[in-house]
């Protein structure tokens, strides 16, 4: 994989991880909500539920799917940390 193709894939990643943001963050929890509130989460309806706690959640997959999926990539691009490239040096502080 060249540096080229690696950066590529990265920038492409990106982009979908922050579509879906985007889609859940303005489109289910504000432009949705309407349409949500006529289900109930809990208790509390959805819409209202999906803007407090569910974007969160979303959010959090996000970055634990991106942290993923970038380590695979960087190992497939021979990017991958070691205890030499990181800042301790492998000195185990």
């Amino acid at each position: 994989m060249t540096k080229e193709q690696y950066w590529r894939a990265q920038i492409r990643r990106i982009v979908i991880l922050l579509a879906v943001w985007a889609i859940v963050a303005f489109g289910l929890a504000i432009f949705g909500a309407p349409f949500l509130n006529r289900f109930s989460f809990g208790g509390v309806p959805f819409g209202f539920w999906m803007a407090q706690q569910g974007a969160i959640f979303v959010f959090v997959a996000l970055i634990w799917i991106y942290a993923r999926a970038s380590d695979r990539a960087d190992a497939e691009a021979g990017l991958a940390e070691t205890a030499d490239t990181t800042a301790t040096g492998g000195e185990g502080h």
